[in-house]
């Protein structure tokens, strides 16, 4: 728990650890503490916010309730929705596949999955869109130029004469693909590098240094990326999400053929357009009001202060129709006790403004095209966050964190059991379509 009065962070959208740690647990083993990422658990869900109506490409919803694991403590849950638009409002598509067709992926739940994966994508694409295929393994070659999403047979039959060996020369692909990018770049389009692998980027010219400085100085020239995790074993989490932080992408973990339907069936134009970038929400809690607080998750995402303001730090994406849910344990004021013993300053004083409000919550974004951001400022009393009962959203994200603090052993924890984790899921999960 901290009591200074500002918290800032990156909005994070990427979905992979919840895939991931499914897979460890129905392999009958506890995932990695580290590979339990919880903003992306909570993120992984659907929830039933109000979309966007105003001059903002995102609608924001608050909503406060009791801990469950802390009886001293509340929850404030912040949803941001992003506008879903339609297939025919995305710009055309530029889109390289960079296949990892190294010896690892020789199994059916990696490239044989991929392959599978790929084909949802393809039928998806429209006359306008294009796609080059490039792979890597030993060497990296284009196995496909940029060709028109109408010629799906065509695109379909290179896909299909894949086959994995070889070791991983991964920096040598990343460059190829990104040369292809920029050749068939379109003006306006939606750019992107599609890296599929299971991670293991072993062999090759390029350090790790290398090719995230490349991924950057694309990402600045309009080539974003997004990155797919096939597989188990050597499956390296950690790097490919930060590739994909670095290219102003996403980052997903496909499992089974169930996630590639969710990825490019229901969630592709989130998955594949950006509709703000650069997205950094600051929160200001009154002191009169909140006594300290902890964000659940997002530990990788925090930003300073002043990196709020300042537009050269990069930020998170919000994809068409994508949700963003961020979580805050707080004390109230005139709540429980609090946790941090520090005595008081011998030279400075604070006094507290006199106020309503429990925080002023602040979100600044760019417009994908631009390098201004924009800012939303709301003021927040705890009249606005009055519910009688809580909501089927705020159920369903509480009882995900509750499960991600479980599975980390959080220090934070408290009285959390599995045994609420599954009430009050079952409870909010309403119509589970996918």
């Amino acid at each position: 728990m901290v009591n200074d009065p500002l918290s800032t962070f990156s909005i994070d959208v990427d979905r992979a650890s919840y895939a991931n740690v499914r897979r460890f647990i129905n392999n009958s083993q506890m995932p990695y503490a580290d590979a339990v990422r919880v903003e992306e658990m909570i993120n992984y869900f659907d929830y039933d916010y109000e979309n966007p109506s105003g001059e903002h490409p995102f609608a924001t919803h608050l909503e406060m309730g009791d801990c469950p694991w802390n009886e001293n403590s509340k929850l404030l849950m912040i949803g941001i929705q992003g506008e879903e638009m339609d297939s025919e409002e995305i710009p055309p598509c530029n889109l390289v596949f960079l296949i990892d067709v190294s010896g690892s992926m020789n199994s059916e739940n990696k490239l044989g999955l991929l392959k599978k994966s790929f084909r949802l994508l393809v039928d998806k694409l429209r006359p306008e869109d294009r796609v080059s295929i490039v792979v890597y393994a030993g060497a990296a070659g284009c196995v496909l130029p940029s060709t028109s999403g109408k010629d799906k047979a065509k695109i379909l039959a290179s896909l299909d004469k894949l086959t994995a060996g070889g070791s991983t020369a991964g920096g040598a692909g990343i460059k190829l693909a990104y040369e292809i990018a920029v050749e068939n770049f379109i003006e306006g389009g939606n750019n992107r590098v599609i890296l599929a692998t299971d991670g293991d980027f072993n062999v090759g010219a390029s350090s790790d240094g290398e090719m995230e400085r490349l991924i950057e100085k694309k990402r600045d020239l309009g080539v974003y990326l997004t990155v797919l995790g096939f597989g188990m074993g050597n499956y390296k989490d950690s790097k490919m999400e930060k590739l994909s932080n670095k290219g102003n992408g996403n980052y997903a973990y496909i499992d089974n053929i169930m996630e590639s339907n969710k990825i490019f069936g229901q969630e592709l134009w989130g998955t594949l357009y950006t509709i703000a970038k650069d997205v950094k929400i600051q929160i200001e809690f009154n002191p009169g009001k909140v006594k300290e607080y902890r964000l659940i998750g997002y530990e990788n995402r925090m930003l300073n202060k002043e990196d709020f303001n300042d537009d050269k730090k990069d930020a998170g994406e919000i994809g068409s129709g994508h949700t963003v849910t961020a979580i805050y344990e707080i004390v109230l004021a005139d709540g429980g006790e609090s946790s941090n013993s520090v005595d008081p300053l011998n030279y400075q004083s604070t006094s507290v403004v006199k106020s309503n409000d429990i925080m002023t919550l602040k979100i600044r974004y760019k417009k994908p095209d631009q390098d201004f951001s924009r800012l939303i400022t709301r003021k927040v009393t705890e009249k606005d966050l009055e519910k009688k009962s809580n909501s089927k959203n705020f159920m369903l994200a509480v009882s995900v964190a509750e499960f991600g603090m479980l599975l980390r052993d959080s220090e934070f924890k408290g009285s959390a059991s599995y045994d609420h984790v599954l009430l009050w899921a079952k409870r909010a999960k309403g119509e589970d379509t996918y």
